[in-house]
Formats: structure tokens, C-alpha cells, sequence
């Protein structure tokens, strides 16, 4: 299949799905703009991340005016979008991602933006990758954004301590599980409402559990990506080599990390701050490392799948919306304008092609100690080995929430992973052809 008839067919599947959930192609269309004008930007970041952007954008901008409009968190703010399209009232031009594109998309919620946005894709200014984050049947419905490739830090002192060496594959990772078990120390944590750790992994091991052919959907949770991704899971949990410290309690989730008691986290550059900032006890302990890989790996590989500034349906001034979304996405100034005095950190701008004049300032003073140096070329190896075979259906954000339910049972060892796969995979169908989406797996 060619890419034009896999893009022409992907559309027409959305197009089923966006009809099924009744609020597609009941937009009026929208007036063209006619001199300045206002963009709302919705996002549930802070002021003091928010403003300075604002104040930049407006400062060298005649046309457009962006408003940041400060939502209290995700849930708040999908809950707000959500109304506001079915109200067709007070409608945003720009949110920060609420969820994954094709699921939102699918639901109508979301404004078709291609006509307006790939003029831009001409001009070299995103990392080729970071496009698959903004787009659901081939088509955009916001702006790329949030590319982050991965790496890991280990507590190099907990790991010396003990005579383990840094793991360079996810066997090593396992087999150092087990040495750091006896002492009382977990490898990593596995959150019971996260999910991630099992999509990073297929996602790493070349996988995706959806995939388009022809007017149907292909569904594989039990594909032998997702399988080596599942063994690499169960032999941590089967083990007891993870903790399993909730994300929704933040302090708590910092203290437990900065206590030694777990040695291993998977991150990217925009969490590193936040570390540096908030352990007490251990900077200078960490070390910056690869992404561990699969053992029979043919290349190095991380995982990376972006995420986009949405655009949502009944946005007035979509032209100007994405223009103003492009500036914040790619420009210079805009990455400038982001510098936060307490972290000495500009926002990470993943989804360009070389980010690397921004990598030394990602880097905090002290989380690394005298290994600091070591982060840069970890850093930009992570960027340039980043892959994104992933593909989401178009029924996705009921999917990762039955997945939600699926995970809390797997680290707890009341199913295993291919048993939650299996689960998945009949859930995902059942769930398609409810839709009346034509589906196969």
C-alpha cells in the first residue's frame, strides 16, 4: 500500500469514527480572520512557565495576540474542552495535549488543521519523528510538540556500593534487579496507574498495537514486539524487583526516589530539573546512562512518541492558531523566552531537528556530581536514535484507561502481562466494532 491510499484510507476510518461520536461536521465554518486577533491558550502549566512565552509572542507580533487562559490540570482542562466544543462556546484555539490525537480527534473534538499546518512541514522545522504525535489518519489536528526521547539515570553510588555495573541491555537491568534485591534496594518503580513502561517497551522493540491497511484497522496487543516487551515486565514483577510508589503523590514519589531504596528511572530532559530541585540526599549520586536495549537488538534504539498543542474543533481563527502554536514550538525566541531562573532550565524543544544548543542547560549543576559531563552525549545519542513506530486508533483513550485497570492488577501479580495483553487485544476489537469501525485481529 502506498502512503497517498494509506493516508486516504486512515481518513476515512477517522471520518467514520468522528461521525459515530456526533460532533464532526456540525461546526459552522469558521469566519476568516480580518486583522489582529486573539488566540486562547489553554494549559494547566504554571504562570511563571506560561507568561514569559505570552510576553514574547506578543512583543514580536502584530497580527495575533495569544492569551494564556491557566487551567487547574489535565482532567480540569479536558473537562472544560469538552464542553466548550459541545457548547460551541468560548472554544480555545490552542490546548496543551489532553490525550492522544486520533482518540480526541475521534470524538470530535479536535479541528483539521493539515491545510494549515504543512506548509510549515516544507520548511525543515520539526525532527521527522515528532510529526506522528500531532497527526490521526495522516491528517494534523494541532501542532507537534513534547518530543523527549528517552535515557536513564541509575544512583551510581547505590549501584557501587553493591559491585553492580551500569546495565547496558534490559537483561542486565534484570540481572541487577536480583543483586540489589538482597540488599534490600529496588531496580526500578513501576507505578500501579501507569502503563508506560509497557508502551515504551514495544515501542522500543519496533512495536505498535494498531496499524491501518486498506478501510480497516489492525489490532496486535499479543505481536512478538509486545511479547518481548511483556517478558522484560514479568521478570521484574515475578521477581519483586520494583517498587511500585504511586505518581499522585508527588513529594512522596521524590522522597522515595532520592532515598536510595530504587536505583533505576527511565526520564527525559524535562524531568531533570525537577530532581535536581527537590533531592535532598542524593545529587551528585546519579549518572546519566543509555537507555537500556533489548539484547538482540539490531541497532540502538530509544523510544520517543510526541504529543501535540491541539487545536480544537470550533477554533475561529485556525490559520493564525497554528502559527502562533509553530512559533512556541520552534522558534528560538520562544525556547528563549521559557528559561526559568530557579531550575537555570529552558523548556526541552524536542520536536526540532538539533536541540543541541539548548543540551548543556538541561543538564542540572548537581544531580550528576562530577559525572555531569557524561549527560550531554548521553542526551543527544537518546535524540538522534529516536524512533516512533507507534500508531494510535481511534479509539485509544478508552483503551489506555482499560489498560490503566489491566497494570494496577499486573504489578500486583493478580494476572500477568500476557494475560492483560490477551484482555486488551478482545477489548480493543470489541470496543472498534461496537463503533461499527472496521476492524481485524
Amino acid at each position: 500500500m502506498t502512503r497517498k491510499q494509506l493516508k486516504a484510507a486512515a481518513v476515512t476510518i477517522l471520518a467514520t469514527s468522528v461521525t459515530l461520536a456526533g460532533c464532526g461536521g456540525e461546526q459552522p465554518a469558521a469566519p476568516q480572520s480580518k486583522g489582529p486577533v486573539t488566540i486562547t491558550w489553554w494549559s494547566w502549566d504554571e504562570h511563571k512557565f506560561l507568561d514569559p512565552i505570552v510576553e514574547k509572542f506578543n512583543a514580536t507580533h502584530d497580527h495575533i495576540k495569544l492569551k494564556a487562559v491557566k487551567q487547574t490540570d489535565l482532567p480540569g482542562a479536558a473537562a472544560n474542552l469538552r464542553n466548550a466544543v459541545a457548547a460551541k462556546q468560548d472554544v480555545p484555539c490552542l490546548v496543551k495535549n489532553i490525550g492522544e490525537v486520533p482518540g480526541l480527534a475521534g470524538e470530535g473534538l479536535l479541528e483539521d488543521v493539515t491545510e494549515e499546518f504543512e506548509p510549515y512541514t516544507k520548511k525543515g522545522l520539526y525532527n521527522e519523528p515528532a510529526y506522528a504525535g500531532a497527526q490521526a489518519g495522516g491528517r494534523y489536528y494541532g501542532v507537534p510538540s513534547g518530543f523527549n526521547p528517552s535515557f536513564m539515570i541509575i544512583n551510581r553510588t547505590v549501584y557501587d556500593k553493591y559491585g553492580i555495573a551500569p546495565p547496558k541491555t534490559w537483561d542486565e537491568l534484570i540481572a541487577a534487579g536480583k543483586e540489589l534485591k538482597k540488599h534490600g534496594v529496588y531496580v526500578m518503580n513501576l507505578a500501579g496507574e501507569d502503563p508506560s513502561t509497557l508502551v515504551n517497551l514495544t515501542q522500543q522493540a519496533g512495536g505498535t498495537w494498531y496499524k491501518v491497511e486498506g478501510n480497516t484497522w489492525k489490532v496486535d496487543f499479543l505481536s512478538p514486539e509486545s511479547l518481548k516487551a511483556a517478558e522484560v515486565i514479568q521478570q521484574l514483577v515475578d521477581n519483586e524487583l520494583v517498587a511500585n510508589q504511586t505518581y499522585q503523590d508527588r513529594p512522596a514519589l521524590i522522597a522515595y526516589f532520592d532515598s536510595g531504596k530504587m536505583v533505576s528511572l527511565p526520564t527525559s530532559t524535562w524531568q531533570l530539573g525537577n530532581y535536581e530541585l527537590n533531592y535532598k540526599k542524593s545529587l551528585g549520586d546519579w549518572q546519566p546512562i543509555d537507555l537500556p536495549q533489548f539484547a538482540d537488538a539490531p541497532a540502538f534504539v530509544t523510544n520517543a512518541h510526541g504529543s501535540a498543542i491541539l487545536v480544537p474543533k470550533g477554533c475561529q481563527n485556525v490559520k493564525e492558531a497554528v502559527e502562533a502554536a509553530v512559533w512556541m514550538t520552534t522558534s528560538k525566541q520562544a525556547v528563549d523566552a521559557s528559561y526559568q531562573e530557579d531550575t537555570k532550565q529552558y523548556a526541552w524543544p524536542g520536536a526540532i531537528p538539533d536541540p543541541s544548543p539548548w543540551v548543556d542547560s538541561a543538564v542540572p549543576a548537581k544531580l550528576f556530581g562530577e559525572r555531569r559531563g557524561e549527560a550531554k552525549d548521553v542526551i543527544l545519542k537518546a535524540v538522534k536514535s529516536a524512533r516512533d513506530p507507534w500508531v494510535v486508533g481511534p479509539n485509544y483513550t478508552g483503551v489506555f484507561t482499560e489498560l490503566q485497570d489491566q497494570w494496577a492488577q499486573i504489578v500486583t501479580k493478580k494476572i500477568t502481562v500476557h494475560e492483560a495483553l490477551e484482555h486488551m487485544q478482545k477489548f480493543t476489537v470489541d470496543d472498534l466494532k461496537a463503533k461499527n469501525i472496521n476492524v481485524q485481529g
